[in-house]
Parts: C-alpha cells; sequence; structure tokens
C-alpha cells in the first residue's frame, strides 16, 4: 500500500515536472505563476486524466490502429493537456500552435524520464528503511 502512493505521489511530480519543462521550453504554453492552486489543480487533473486515459488509448488504438500503438503516451498526454487547457481554474494556457505539437512530446518525455529515474531513489530508500 505505501508502495501504491510512492507510486501515486512519484507521478504526480512527474507530470509536475513535465509541465514545467513545457512551460519553460515552449514559447506559447503558459503556466500562470501566481495562483499556485491552479498550478497544482492543473497537475493534479493532469496526473489523473492521463493515468485514467493511458489505458483506454491503449485499448482503442489496438483495436482500431494498432500502427499508432507506439504513440500511446503522446495521444494521452495530448488528450490530457488538452482538458486541462479548457478548465479555466487550472491556470494553463497555450497560445501558439507549435506549442500544442510540441507540448505533448516535452510533457511526455519528462514524465516517462521521471517516473522511470525517480522511483529507484524512493522505494529503496523505503526497502533500506524497513530492512533498519
Amino acid at each position: 500500500m505505501i508502495t501504491f502512493f510512492i507510486r501515486a505521489a512519484i507521478f504526480v511530480v512527474s507530470a509536475a515536472l513535465g509541465l514545467i519543462a513545457a512551460d519553460l521550453i515552449l514559447p506559447g504554453f503558459h503556466i500562470d505563476g501566481s495562483d499556485w492552486w491552479g498550478f497544482v489543480l492543473a497537475v493534479v487533473i493532469f496526473a489523473v486524466i492521463q493515468s485514467v486515459l493511458a489505458p483506454w488509448v491503449f485499448k482503442m488504438t489496438r483495436r482500431h490502429a494498432p500502427a499508432l500503438l507506439g504513440g500511446i503516451g503522446i495521444i494521452s498526454t495530448f488528450v490530457a493537456i488538452v482538458i486541462v487547457v479548457l478548465i479555466p481554474r487550472a491556470g494553463l494556457t497555450i497560445s501558439e500552435p507549435m506549442a500544442w505539437f510540441l507540448a505533448p512530446v516535452i510533457v511526455w518525455i519528462v514524465t516517462a524520464l521521471a517516473t522511470w529515474l525517480l522511483p529507484p531513489l524512493f522505494i529503496k530508500k523505503k526497502v533500506a528503511e524497513r530492512r533498519a
């Protein structure tokens, strides 16, 4: 159970890192920094939508377009970003057309790297604490 919560926290942190990276890299991708609650809302909504959409997109892609299976992560990231942008209180706006294409790629890459690199740090630490 603790491992589940650690993995969920890592996924939320990785979503935050991905959105922050897109904000720093892309002109036209903007996170409203004046409202920290809006950013937290955007991250949580993005993480929940992403975690729900990924299996659904996989199922639909496998059934209807198997050639797109490699792009499931980017597709679900794009849909999650669109939904978060549509929520006015979330504080995420995209104003440049190129940002609509590059944001899902950047967020997906950063999120994938973070979810790959962060678990060994936290889970190994937790295992070491239990053994002690």
